[in-house]
């Protein structure tokens, strides 16, 4: 019996990639196994965020890095230290800005549900520019220009939400806001696989970057990195770490934290509600460095594999056709149906099989079903295979 089913909860076969609500990727045995080792001992938990930074630091190419509660949570920690530096009074007045500068630049089209993460800090995110590209309406995105035109006394930072194309092209408007004077924080929360993408934000010269720790890193669910500047992840971790000490009595490690870099500690910040555990920090560690150094690549053939038998189940199936999806990181299965009540149905039925099979609905409204190979063991194929096939016979 699973340890799920022993609590009432139904396991699922997860085809539908790194989702949260799905509980994100599955983690591999010297993740799991580094875990476990590391729940047993008690540590400085500063101390242990400073190992933290230096293998993030190394691995991105960055100052410094941090180990946040999930890349939401990098979010608000990053829009909280570009508002507050190491000031304490500001970092207790969070998420009540008031007075205090607390206008963060966004590009129109950037806008989406995860940028509820800056706004948590306090942050007022301003939009700029027009997607005429996108609209189909002209040829041009945000430039250069608007960020200068948009920036005054109450500016922080510029965000950038990363995609595929990137675009639009994040070099000149980091350029950009450092004249102005401002910092740019970039969710990336998503753009792994490549590994090589650990580090072209920091190359490029953004100063805060998020990713997520539970998705093509492996690492636990509720883990995400912020890497950047070392002034803003010194404030990163005021806003965060547990504050309820003596000033006289607490050793900061100096290499994140001088003391001589601040003057006070602030009580409780607004990121007292996003603990990680020292487990959490730990296995997310060995998952970076794992994925660092290109392993996830040797998984490849096998999730080609399973792709490549999704595929054979809908050849020569009138009104139903598949395509492999392979951008760069793993393969996926776009599955297009006739119409959007068929998709739906089709959805529905895998799921609530035995066992349940999870694909991913996110353009079920186009008649699209997505498999995504990244949570799934070569062992799950044939469940697939065979449920897939029965459902379609009928």
């Amino acid at each position: 019996m699973s340890i799920y089913q022993r609590f009432g909860v139904r396991p699922l076969i997860n085809a539908a990639g790194t989702k949260t609500r799905l509980g994100g990727a599955h983690m591999p045995p010297e993740v799991l196994e580094a875990m476990a080792e590391a729940a047993q001992e008690a540590v400085d938990m500063a101390a242990l965020q400073a190992a933290a930074s230096r293998v993030i630091a190394r691995v991105t190419g960055a100052e410094a890095g941090y180990v946040t509660s999930g890349a939401a949570a990098a979010l608000t920690l990053g829009a909280a230290a570009c508002i507050t530096g190491l000031d304490p009074a500001k970092i207790d007045q969070l998420p009540n800005t008031g007075d205090l500068p607390n206008e963060i630049l966004i590009f129109r089209s950037h806008r989406n549900s995860y940028d509820h993460g800056w706004r948590a800090a306090g942050a007022r995110l301003v939009e700029i520019g027009m997607d005429d590209r996108t609209a189909g309406s002209g040829v041009r995105l945000l430039e250069p220009w608007e960020i200068e035109a948009a920036v005054n006394e109450r500016t922080v930072a510029l965000a950038y939400v990363a995609n595929l194309r990137n675009e639009p092209a994040l070099e000149p408007l980091i350029e950009t806001a450092h004249a102005c004077g401002i910092p740019v924080l970039v969710d990336a929360a998503g753009r792994l696989p490549p590994e090589e993408n650990l580090r072209y934000f920091i190359e490029a010269g953004a100063d805060l970057v998020a990713f997520s720790g539970g998705k093509a890193i492996g690492g636990p669910q509720s883990t995400g990195i912020l890497c950047g500047k070392k002034h803003l992840i010194q404030a990163v971790l005021l806003n965060h770490l547990d504050m309820d000490m003596d000033l006289d009595l607490w050793d900061p490690p100096e290499d994140l934290l001088p003391r001589a870099a601040f003057k006070a500690l602030p009580h409780h910040g607004i990121g007292r509600g996003f603990k990680v555990s020292r487990e959490n920090i730990i296995a997310l560690l060995v998952a970076l460095e794992r994925f660092a150094s290109g392993a996830w690549r040797e998984e490849l053939g096998d999730r080609r594999e399973i792709a490549q038998a999704v595929l054979r189940v809908v050849e020569d199936r009138p009104g139903i056709s598949g395509q492999l999806v392979d951008s760069g990181g793993y393969p996926r299965v776009k599955l297009t149906f006739p119409d959007t009540a068929t998709a739906r149905r089709i959805y529905q039925q895998l799921l609530d099989g035995e066992p349940g099979i999870a694909f991913d609905p996110s353009d079920v409204y186009s008649g699209v079903l997505l498999v995504d190979t990244t949570t799934l063991r070569p062992e799950e194929t044939p469940v697939i295979v065979a449920r897939l096939q029965a459902i379609l016979s009928n």
